[in-house]
């Protein structure tokens, strides 16, 4: 089983890169994408459907603005849009959908971002504080799980270049982290990536000042969360850099068993 996971930085843009004919060629079981900035009208057009892949949207309310995708290969057996009763204020920015395929479950998942300001890191951290019972739920609830995105926070000084320099900038606060330590900890998932590959310098996003992709200054900010039974089935990880398709490069996953 392949899970691939990109935030795209719009998915008109992802596509002249030539996103949409490497994707084809990857034989993905599931696909999920973030920031696709796209509304329902434009998301109908074929360039954003492949033949092989079955496509589902949540786009933002907001034109132009976050929504997240997933496609898959085999037909779900449903489909959870948004978080659901009592998240309404964050399902309006488009940033949850998850597939279901037997028992297993396969979400795109795009956190917020708090660097532009202090009232989106409070924004943030609202979306912390209720997502994490979401996915407590989700953890009790038996189920397979892989919650795949932009998770917009480096767990550890080992994934992001300049850690110290950024202990005080949004993506890598304490709070942010010890949040993640909860998720990764207590509440039981875990980091697929880091599971098979505990390497330095493994970075899924750059920022595009200072020829940080060129010097390989990055940030891994985009994660597979995923239940350990998952976890333990993990075979291969890669982040795929030969060419670029957005500021953050897509990470592929391979799982054994089929989906």
């Amino acid at each position: 089983m392949r899970l691939i996971t990109l935030n795209v930085n719009g998915i008109r843009s992802a596509a002249r890169k030539g996103f949409y004919a490497w994707l084809v060629r990857q034989r993905a079981d599931v696909v999920c994408l973030q920031e696709i900035r796209a509304d329902h009208a434009l998301l109908a057009d074929r360039a954003f459907r492949p033949p092989s892949l079955q496509a589902h949207f949540f786009p933002a309310r907001r034109k132009g603005y976050a929504g997240v995708a997933v496609y898959a290969r085999r037909t779900p057996d449903d489909v959870q849009v948004g978080l659901g009763s009592g998240y309404e204020d964050l399902d309006a920015e488009g940033r949850y959908l998850e597939l279901r395929f037997g028992n297993l479950s396969v979400a795109s998942v795009y956190l917020p971002s708090g660097s532009s300001g202090p009232h989106r890191q409070a924004a943030k951290f609202d979306f912390m504080a209720r997502f994490l019972p979401f996915l407590e739920r989700l953890r009790a609830s038996g189920r397979e799980v892989a919650v795949c995105g932009d998770w917009n926070i480096a767990h550890r000084p080992i994934d992001l270049r300049n850690w110290r320099s950024n202990q005080k900038n949004s993506g890598f606060l304490p709070e942010e982290r010890a949040w993640l330590d909860e998720v990764l900890g207590r509440v039981g998932f875990v980091d697929a990536f880091r599971r098979v590959d505990p390497r330095p310098d493994q970075y899924t996003w750059w920022s595009n000042r200072g020829r940080a992709w060129e010097k390989n200054v990055g940030w891994r900010i985009d994660y597979q969360v995923v239940t350990p039974d998952l976890a333990a089935r993990a075979q291969s990880a890669r982040i795929y850099k030969e060419r670029r398709f957005s500021d953050h490069a897509p990470l592929v996953m391979d799982y054994d068993g089929p989906l």
